[in-house]
């Protein structure tokens, strides 16, 4: 078998979606004869933990582990609670940050480029150096965020004579994150100068949307594959709610709002007593203060539940009951591109998805291709409200399907049989 070491930060006790991509690609390389060797941290600052993916690890994979310093732990120091918050991506509007949460973030932006595990970069490079002598190692692939990762491939191109495939799970300097880190000029320079020197470098890049690979077709010249995320296993087999229940699987931060949605309930409330007394959102992940003020503005506090955090097994429980899936994004140019890991697996929950997000979205696509539910943008109030009324009238009849089709192309191991053509074609 062809021996391929992989270099991640999120791996199991992990949580969230970043860890799953290569989780379930290691599960099933050795299927296509590729042996897969996992390179993680040893002590890492994870904001999300979920120790039952431990169980998923498969049998007899080889892990080796670098320790690493994160400075999260000492900015904890001075506020645990806003250190989480910007750690687990939650960044507030301008006027809602207090003194402390911008300097925390201009010190990130300006001093940690192109992350806060940069300084994971130095040591993972001497140990993965004798790692490719001793073992000769011929093939390595980075995935990011964080992009230092990517920075651990490039300094290993420059030394040795591998292939190195760099995997982009979210795009570089063109995610809309990346603009409320309090960037100097200075600071914006070296983002796109390391984001040009790794994607020049890579063998071959790899990426989740179509929308990322003509962004880098810009920048580089490399071949650029797009392999998206994926489902793993067969469909949960679990009774549907009894209420008409509308769930969102994942973070729902203030800036992916769905203030048209909440108006759009609201009005249904008022309009249909039956609409009012069986409604239930549920949000399973975060949520932001600005989304938590909405409901309450539109009076949905009494049907709305929280769950925080909750492991992925029982969210995949959670996506097979209820009786609509929401997919929502921020209505930006930026966000076109961006295919939330969630969608594959509410595609093999088979039950109807409303997507609700920017014109041309490409997850939005997807949804329609697949016949798996319809999709929206924030002017759309009037369609958005028919058809979620027409979808509540099919409810209360006993007959709210999906007619998901075709999706079996978005399974974990026909991904992974174009990532092992990928790495062989590398090879050849």
């Amino acid at each position: 078998m062809q021996k391929v070491l992989i270099v991640a930060y999120y791996w199991p006790p992990a949580g969230g979606p970043g860890v799953q991509r290569w989780l379930k690609f290691v599960k099933y390389l050795p299927d296509f004869g590729v042996e897969p060797i996992v390179f993680v941290p040893e002590n890492p600052n994870y904001p999300i933990v979920d120790a039952s993916l431990l169980k998923e690890i498969p049998e007899g994979v080889r892990i080796i582990k670098e320790p690493i310093f994160e400075p999260h732990g000492l900015a904890a120091l001075f506020s645990k609670k806003k250190t989480k918050r910007i750690s687990s991506g939650i960044i507030q509007k301008h006027h809602k940050q207090s003194p402390m949460e911008r300097l925390f973030l201009w010190i990130r932006g300006n001093f940690f480029i192109p992350d806060a595990r940069k300084h994971w970069v130095r040591p993972s490079v001497k140990t993965i150096s004798k790692l490719v002598r001793d073992e000769k190692i011929k093939t390595i692939i980075t995935t990011g965020p964080p992009h230092s990762v990517h920075l651990i491939g490039l300094a290993l191109k420059s030394r040795f004579a591998i292939r190195w495939i760099a995997d982009f799970r979210d795009p570089w300097t063109g995610i809309g994150y990346h603009k409320k880190l309090k960037l100097t000029t200075p600071s914006k320079r070296k983002h796109k100068l390391l984001e040009r020197q790794v994607l020049t470098t890579a063998d071959k890049i790899v990426v989740t949307s179509k929308t990322t690979k003509r962004e880098f077709e810009e920048i580089t010249p490399k071949k650029i594959d797009v392999i998206t995320n994926g489902y793993d296993g067969k469909k949960i087999i679990a009774p549907l709610d009894g209420k008409f229940t509308l769930s969102h699987i994942g973070s729902l931060l203030t800036a992916r709002n769905p203030i048209v949605l909440w108006q759009v309930l609201q009005e249904l409330c008022r309009e249909n007593a039956d609409f009012k007394v069986q409604l239930r959102i549920q949000l399973i992940g975060v949520v932001g203060d600005g989304v938590k003020e909405s409901l309450a503005q539109h009076q949905l506090n009494d049907c709305t539940t929280e769950f925080g955090y909750v492991q992925h097994s029982k969210v995949l429980e959670l996506q097979a009951k209820s009786q609509i899936l929401l997919l929502l994004e921020i209505d930006s140019e930026e966000t076109k591109g961006i295919i939330p890991g969630k969608l594959f697996e509410y595609l093999n929950a088979r039950r109807p998805i409303l997507a609700l997000g920017p014109e041309n979205w490409e997850a939005g696509m997807i949804v329609l291709e697949t016949n798996s539910g319809k999709r929206f943008t924030p002017k759309d109030k009037l369609d958005l409200k028919n058809v979620l009324l027409e979808w509540f009238t099919a409810f209360q009849k006993g007959k709210l399907t999906s007619g998901s089709e075709a999706i079996e192309k978005y399974s974990r191991r026909e991904l992974t049989r174009k990532l092992a053509n990928t790495i062989k074609w590398e090879s050849s």
